[in-house]
């Protein structure tokens, strides 16, 4: 199985290991890109603060992230899964899972991300700011400048296993699987569900969603389960307690959209 995450805005301060050493990092495939995303981001932020942060859509108080970029080649390093912090990072908590849950994260984790293209939680990163969002002068929108090289790499990656793709709508833009992938492809959204005058009604919560989303990959983890199949993701997700919806595409070769329905948001 395959669980693709979306980063987080906010990171945690650079650590104190080793500075960045592009050729560890997992997908190597990805390494000419990365390069040249690298070599703008710090070009850009050491040379005009002010034009950087417009172009990363900092606001006044997040000026500091500009020199955080500027030193991104020579910041300490820590655990990708260490950087990326927030809601969904803070329900999957990867730090108190049991050994043999680590080890299946450190497999089967897999974060996109606007700087990098996509690091697995045991690749060593520096603290940076920047997103898929962003339009770099040279390189134009990550989104789209990413799809290229993920188009090579990411086929190789998923392997012939169940893909759970978590990410939001900035990062899914930045692959999209096709064919035979697609097909064993799940996407997850949560929905929150309350009866309102005797009426149920649904709606998305974003806060709520990556919080669920995070204790779903963190209860998978825990459990040891390994669906192969969409199919199979249904009903492992019942078995862990969760209401699940699905309906399976009417095409072959189309990724599965499953609902989760919550009742209670925290």
């Amino acid at each position: 199985m395959l669980v693709l995450l979306p980063p987080s805005e906010g990171k945690a301060a650079s650590g104190r290991g080793a500075p960045l050493k592009p050729e560890s990092l997992s997908l190597p495939g990805l390494a000419e890109a990365r390069a040249a995303v690298l070599d703008e981001l710090v070009g850009l932020c050491a040379a005009d603060e002010e034009k950087a942060r417009e172009v990363l859509g900092l606001s006044e108080g997040l000026r500091g992230e500009v020199a955080k970029n500027a030193e991104l080649r020579t910041a300490g390093t820590r655990p990708a899964g260490e950087v990326y912090t927030g809601v969904l990072y803070d329900a999957l908590d990867l730090a108190s899972l049991d050994a043999a849950a680590k080890r299946r994260a450190g497999k089967s984790l897999l974060v996109f991300s606007g700087l990098w293209g996509a690091v697995r939680v045991g690749d060593r990163i520096p603290s940076y700011r920047c997103s898929m969002g962003v339009k770099l002068p040279g390189l134009g929108a990550l989104g789209a400048y990413w799809r290229g090289p993920m188009e090579r790499v990411m086929p190789e990656a998923a392997g012939d296993g169940l893909v759970l793709d978590l990410r939001s709508s900035a990062y899914a833009a930045a692959w999209k699987p096709k064919g035979e992938t697609a097909g064993r492809t799940a996407s997850v959204r949560v929905l929150h569900s309350q009866t309102v005058d005797g009426v149920e009604k649904r709606s998305v919560v974003s806060h709520f969603n990556k919080a669920t989303k995070g204790r779903l990959v963190r209860d998978l983890l825990v459990s040891g389960a390994r669906p192969k199949r969409p199919a199979e993701l249904v009903e492992t997700l019942r078995e862990l307690g969760y209401v699940v919806e699905a309906e399976a595409p009417a095409r072959a070769g189309r990724v599965w959209s499953i609902d989760v329905v919550v009742t209670e948001i925290h």
